[in-house]
């Protein structure tokens, strides 16, 4: 069992009580007003727009937060051009590679919150290519594997462009190139699976066990203390917890 890809169906979970509190739908439309503004509101001569479409929905935003935010990309909004991209590296308690982005329209003030967060939970700010050698970008669908035929999700996925599927627990990893994320997901829905999740990622080339449950419970911390920042869009990371150990701290 991945504790990486384990956390990703926790976030995605955790992320229908942020939804709730529209702390998450805020995250989402500033990622969807950015991509918009950079690349044009047509998601179809647009990539980030369109993967950031994909996400959004994934967490069941409304079309009309979505329209409303290309709307607003697309215009001469001064919010938009206030925020730019910063890509964060650090290490986590056991040496746990960490990658954040974040959305941020004031770069000293999200720097200095992310180092703090770093700093508090037993791990340290790195610079530029500490650790992102360690992972690649992918897209990521998640497929909740009750009653799921394996062959058959593997057949449809295969159809929009996947390139691999691993089981995971109760969940089924589709694994693609970014480029073909919201064509996957199509194919996936098309033939009758319920998407879980579908979003773009960092995945770990390789993983840092931690079985620790002191060890863990650091960890986990870490990941909710950053990505509870309102700048943060993203977290990656490469622990891999064992299933027994995650379920006891994150229960």
């Amino acid at each position: 069992m991945s504790g990486h890809s384990k956390w990703s169906s926790i976030k995605h979970k955790k992320g229908a009580a942020d939804a709730k509190r529209g702390k998450l739908f805020s995250k989402l439309s500033r990622a969807i007003i950015v991509a918009a503004k950079d690349g044009g509101g047509d998601p179809a001569g647009n990539l980030a727009l369109q993967n950031a479409i994909v996400k959004a929905k994934s967490y069941s935003m409304p079309k009309d937060n979505i329209d409303r935010a290309i709307a607003k990309g697309s215009g001469a909004d001064a919010d938009a051009s206030a925020f730019e991209t910063v890509i964060y590296e650090g290490f986590g308690p056991s040496g746990v590679a960490v990658i954040v982005e974040a959305l941020t329209d004031n770069r000293n003030r999200t720097a200095s919150d992310v180092r703090h967060t770093f700093a508090k939970n037993d791990g340290n700010l790195g610079g530029s290519g500490a650790v992102a050698w360690l992972f690649e970008r992918r897209g990521l669908v998640l497929v909740d594997a009750n009653g799921v035929d394996e062959d058959e999700l593997m057949l449809a996925a295969a159809e929009g462009g996947a390139e691999d599927i691993s089981l995971d627990g109760t969940t089924f990893t589709v694994t693609t190139d970014g480029q073909f994320l919201s064509a996957v997901r199509e194919a996936i829905e098309a033939a009758g699976f319920t998407v879980d999740s579908a979003e773009l990622t960092m995945v770990p080339k390789t993983t840092v066990e931690v079985a620790d449950e002191a060890d863990a419970k650091k960890v986990l911390r870490l990941m909710d203390q950053l990505e509870d920042n309102d700048d943060v869009q993203d977290v990656y990371a490469n622990f891999d917890i064992p299933e027994r150990v995650l379920e006891a701290v994150a229960g």
